[in-house]
C-alpha cells in the first residue's frame, strides 16, 4: 500500500472515532440500560440472530457455558430475554429478546440514526450522493469479506 493511500486510511479512521466521540456526548438509551458489556452482547448476538442457544452464545462471547448460564439468568430477571424449547430439538433451549429486550435494541438504534440523520442534514445533495456511493461500496466489499 503507498503512503498516500496509508493516510487517507488513516484521517478516515479518525474521523469516525470523532464521530463516535462526539455521538457518545449525547445521553444513549446504551449508557442507561445498567448492562455489562457482556449482557449487552448476548442481547445484540440474539437480536441480529433472531434466536441463539448457550452453545452459540458461549461460542461468540469465548466464555464456558456455565457463564452464559448466568449471564442469560440475569437478563431473564432483567426481562431482556426469554428461555424457550428449540423446536426442532427439544433438548435444546433457545434465548429470544422479550418485548422489552425488542426495545432497548430499537432505542439504542434510533438514537444512533437520530445522530447521523442530524449531522447528514448539513450536507449537500451532492455530499449525499458520495457518501451513498462509499458506503454502498463499504457495504458490499464488508458483505464479500465477511460472508459465512
Amino acid at each position: 500500500m503507498n503512503d498516500e493511500r496509508e493516510e487517507l486510511i488513516r484521517r478516515i479512521i479518525d474521523n469516525q472515532r470523532g464521530l463516535v466521540r462526539a455521538f457518545a456526548q449525547h445521553q444513549s438509551p446504551l449508557f442507561a440500560s445498567n448492562l455489562t458489556m457482556r449482557q449487552l452482547k448476548v442481547v445484540l448476538l440474539v437480536s441480529v440472530n433472531g434466536s441463539a442457544t448457550g452453545q452459540d452464545l458461549s461460542h461468540h462471547l469465548g466464555v464456558a457455558l456455565g457463564t452464559v448460564t448466568g449471564i442469560v439468568d440475569r437478563l431473564v430477571a432483567h426481562g431482556l430475554v426469554s428461555r424457550h424449547e428449540d423446536p426442532q430439538d427439544r433438548r435444546v433451549r433457545r434465548v429470544e429478546l422479550t418485548e422489552a429486550g425488542t426495545k432497548l435494541i430499537d432505542q439504542i438504534n434510533d438514537a444512533g440514526l437520530q445522530q447521523y440523520q442530524a449531522v447528514m442534514a448539513y450536507l449537500d445533495t451532492e455530499m449525499l450522493r458520495c457518501l451513498n456511493k462509499v458506503t454502498d461500496r463499504l457495504r458490499e466489499v464488508a458483505r464479500d469479506l465477511y460472508a459465512e
